[in-house]
């Protein structure tokens, strides 16, 4: 096979031979460069669709990573809600368990009757258990969020009642104003130390020895301190509730308008002041106002001797 070039760089035109094998070769050399060239092409289309499905794949399993994410994000919500409530009635039970106490101390129930530290009995026989549903389980917490707010609601109500009595027995008059002495003279009619003649005593003496102390027969707010004819030396204490006592003849008061006493604290000291043959304190219990016998209320028991004023 022969090629003629012409070219202007050439002055005469330039001829080649090639030979019959050559040829072959050249179409053979083509044909190689062509199957090359499909076969990259294919492995290039081919690597293309594994790339396209290699990224699917991974877009796949993106999906199920963030799925599974929010699956563990819902689940550790829920168990921290399920955390949260738990605590909340753990809390509940520990307040009406301190509540609980303390009713048994104000309302004096033996230790052992009510034990709060100690589980509470119960059994009975096996039976098949089931798992129990989330809304199922929530809605058993929520009732018995729901009865553990009613019961400390009635503990709180109860030991409301308890204080309240509890204060009014301690406002109410029960015990001697003197730690050491005798009923010298009683509540009511009794002959007049003075004059002799029937009259109408409106307290009870209790006779003490001089400077000893007079004490306060219940707990109350110091009313009035002074001086009062045919008492001498007073104190008042209003205890509240309608009651009011009243403490004569002392020697020196040792209290002021305004204090606050309880039971068994000193008032002033015995002495006989005023209207009086002798030491002793002069007791006078009113109720809204009207005098009655102080030895309704007071506790123990004391000598009685005669008429002192």
């Amino acid at each position: 096979m022969n090629f003629i070039i012409v070219s202007k760089r050439f002055r005469t035109p330039k001829k080649f031979s090639l030979g019959e094998r050559r040829v072959q070769i050249a179409a053979g050399g083509a044909l190689a460069l062509l199957l090359g060239l499909g076969v990259g092409l294919g492995m290039l289309v081919q690597g293309g669709a594994q790339a396209r499905r290699v990224a699917e794949m991974q877009a796949r399993i993106d999906a199920q990573q963030a799925e599974l994410a929010d699956a563990q994000n819902a689940a550790q919500r829920e168990v921290n809600a399920l955390a949260a409530r738990v605590g909340e009635l753990q809390a509940q039970a520990n307040r009406l368990n301190a509540l609980g106490e303390r009713l048994t101390r104000i309302g004096k129930i033996d230790d052992g009757e009510f034990d709060f530290t100690e589980p509470s009995g119960q059994g009975g026989a096996e039976a098949p258990q089931r798992a129990i549903a989330r809304d199922e389980l929530l809605g058993q917490l929520d009732a018995l969020s729901g009865e553990l707010s009613a019961s400390g609601s009635q503990l709180d109500l109860l030991e409301t009642l308890l204080v309240d009595r509890d204060l009014a027995q301690n406002q109410m008059p029960s015990r001697w104003p003197v730690a050491r002495g005798y009923i010298s003279s009683g509540f009511g009619g009794r002959a007049d130390p003075f004059g002799g003649g029937l009259s109408r005593h409106m307290g009870v003496d209790f006779a003490s020895p001089y400077n000893s102390d007079v004490l306060a027969v219940a707990e109350g707010v110091v009313s009035f301190v002074g001086r009062r004819s045919g008492y001498g030396n007073v104190v008042e204490v209003d205890h509240g509730n309608g009651y009011t006592t009243l403490y004569g003849h002392n020697s020196r008061n040792l209290v002021k308008v305004g204090d606050l006493v309880r039971a068994g604290d000193v008032l002033a000291k015995v002495g006989s002041t005023g209207r009086s043959t002798g030491n002793h304190v002069h007791l006078e219990v009113h109720a809204n106002g009207r005098p009655v016998d102080p030895l309704k209320y007071l506790q123990g028991k004391v000598g009685r001797r005669s008429s002192r004023g």
